[in-house]
């Protein structure tokens, strides 16, 4: 059987910058797979090609992208349109910026059902609010007629999270869900995720820069560095043994309980993620990695670590 969502070798460019370059990424039926690195590395970018969102100008190329078998290179805009929001759901950011604040909570929500389903309105409105009351919220007829500014920022997360639920879709892309929210809440809604993708049995790919929430839900993890997948492995296997070197930089980033003394500084990684153009050669790591030397700004071999546990770089496995 196929993967849920297969892509191969996908590119994105806006102008002469490559957001994505050759990134390849499987999610299985099931699974989640968490898609972690700084700002600027591409995570986002590809989750928008994937649901062919960009924006106007971007140019999305790629040598396969498959969707329950279905290739989405190939789709209409129609054909688009029928599997967002119903088969492939995404719950993005900022949910203040994704609801539209001129119209109710319960409008919203029904509307995704009756356009995909054709359901009928007392119906939706039914599988709203049980949907409400799934991820949490409680009264959930009062928040049905309630507007998105009347809402604080977690419930505004718990209903972008069962407005992408309410057709039963099987790829949920979660695009750094708990953003600007505070500690609390962020637990609460990653155990809401996990729970809900393990009771329905989603394909889900986590967004994130946080290795914490990636240790905690992940079952594959994709490192990403200036549009390319600089590391796969299961995550237990990425925590062990993580071998490119931007993979050891965040992880030495994260403190440690019992392990950080007092006093001691925080690892860190020096400069920033450069913009570099689509045909762009080399380690785009070379400026900020104590590994490099001049092989290194030319073509880099991917090596296999053992079962589904690949790097890109110059070191050997």
């Amino acid at each position: 059987m196929s993967a849920l969502l297969e892509i191969e070798d996908l590119a994105v460019s806006f102008g002469r910058t490559g957001a994505v370059r050759g990134t390849s990424l499987t999610v299985e039926r099931g699974e989640t797979l968490c898609v972690v690195g700084e700002s600027g590395c591409g995570k986002s970018v590809t989750a928008l090609a994937v649901m062919n969102l960009l924006a106007r100008g971007a140019r999305r190329t790629a040598r396969s992208m498959r969707f329950q078998g279905e290739d989405l290179l190939g789709l209409s805009d129609t054909g688009m349109a029928r599997l967002r929001g119903n088969d492939m759901a995404m719950i993005f950011q900022e949910p203040m910026t994704s609801l539209n604040p001129a119209y109710t909570v319960g409008s919203q929500m029904t509307e995704v059902l009756r356009r995909h389903k054709g359901t009928p309105q007392r119906v939706a409105v039914d599988r709203a609010a049980d949907l409400l009351a799934r991820v949490g919220i409680t009264a959930p007829g009062l928040r049905l007629g309630q507007f998105p500014h009347q809402l604080s920022g977690g419930l505004r997360q718990r209903v972008m999270i069962a407005m992408a639920l309410m057709c039963e879709p099987k790829l949920l892309i979660a695009d750094e869900p708990t953003t600007a929210l505070d500690v609390t809440v962020q637990a609460q809604i990653l155990r809401l995720l996990a729970q809900l993708q393990r009771d329905l049995g989603l394909g889900m790919m986590l967004i994130t820069h946080d290795l914490g929430i990636v240790a905690r839900v992940a079952h594959k993890v994709a490192v990403m560095y200036a549009g390319k997948v600089v590391e796969n492995a299961a995550t237990a296997e990425l925590f062990a043994s993580p071998r490119h070197p931007y993979t050891q930089g965040l992880l030495r980033c994260v403190p440690v309980p019992g392990k950080i003394k007092r006093d001691e500084p925080l690892g860190s990684i020096p400069g920033t993620v450069p913009r570099v153009g689509p045909d762009f050669e080399g380690c785009a790591f070379r400026e900020r990695c104590s590994f490099a030397d001049p092989t290194c700004e030319h073509e880099i071999p991917r090596h296999q670590a053992g079962g589904a546990h690949d790097f890109l770089c110059r070191l050997p496995a």
